[in-house]
């Protein structure tokens, strides 16, 4: 699915075409996705674009009268196109601008969402969310504290919304790799060394993954239709029985939360 780096990489791929212009109408074509789109956006129309800001995986598009909140969820992406441009049958949502162009979300999965909300404080989905990793909240002595008394692992750890949003499987499995921490170390037994080296490390791996566009994967393109060039430098996941680019080690998998996690045995010790 579309992680933190994909998102932003959308966000920063629309923005130019919603920021300052007007939305004429909302098309809905398939209402039923992950949640029912809110009924709210059926009737916005000649509504101006203030902003546009991400939070976790979240697209958040700002208006005069309120906050569309989009998820691309598993299979989701959004593109700007032509107010002619012919519809895919998994074309489920556009925002129609005044310039001629529209912000069209596909998703053949429709595990994505389209919400509405006047008071973005107060939002029933953020309420529980953790900072951004990019941010300085999110540090190694908030980690190291936030850690205490946990007696799960720290690839969950890392992969839950509350501690830090954004840090999905795919960068939990390089930042872990990268520094040295197998993904089934229980998350209250990290040091404050590792907590800081966790904490520098997430954010290092997000921030290459966003300059290089974001991951390419199965579902993934920029809004421009060109795809994504982090992939192309992951070092351990997806990389099953290929050599550990530290060691030549075969690289390893095991299922933590019904999620695949790639380790080098050699590299990443529990203890």
């Amino acid at each position: 699915m579309p992680e933190l780096p994909e998102v932003e990489t959308a966000l920063k791929g629309v923005s130019p075409y919603l920021k300052g212009y007007t939305i004429e109408k909302i098309i809905v074509r398939q209402p039923k996705l992950r949640w029912i789109v809110s009924s709210e956006l059926y009737q916005l129309k000649n509504v101006k674009v203030l902003d546009l800001s991400r939070r976790s995986k979240y697209l958040i598009i700002h208006t005069e009268q309120g906050y569309i909140i989009g998820h691309l969820g598993m299979s989701g992406s959004v593109r700007i196109v032509p107010h002619d441009s012919p519809i895919d049958k998994h074309d489920h949502f556009d925002i129609v601008m005044d310039n001629g162009k529209l912000l069209r979300y596909n998703d053949p999965r429709r595990f994505g969402a389209w919400l509405w909300t006047t008071n973005l404080e107060e939002f029933h989905l953020f309420l529980k969310l953790g900072p951004e990793p990019l941010s300085k909240d999110f540090n190694g002595l908030y980690l190291f504290r936030k850690s205490r008394q946990r007696n799960i692992t720290v690839k969950s750890f890392l992969m839950d919304n509350a501690v830090v949003v954004g840090v999905g499987n795919i960068y939990a499995n390089e930042t872990l790799f990268l520094c040295g921490i197998h993904p089934e170390k229980i998350a209250g037994k990290l040091t404050k060394a590792q907590c800081e080296l966790i904490a520098k490390t997430v954010k290092e791996v997000l921030e290459q993954s966003i300059k290089r566009g974001g991951t390419t994967l199965k579902d993934f393109l920029q809004p421009d239709g060109r795809p994504g060039y982090f992939a192309q430098e992951l070092l351990v996941y997806g990389h099953k029985n290929q050599p550990c680019p530290k060691c030549g080690t075969k690289i390893q998998t095991l299922i933590i939360a019904q999620r695949n996690s790639y380790f080098c045995p050699k590299c990443q010790k529990k203890s």
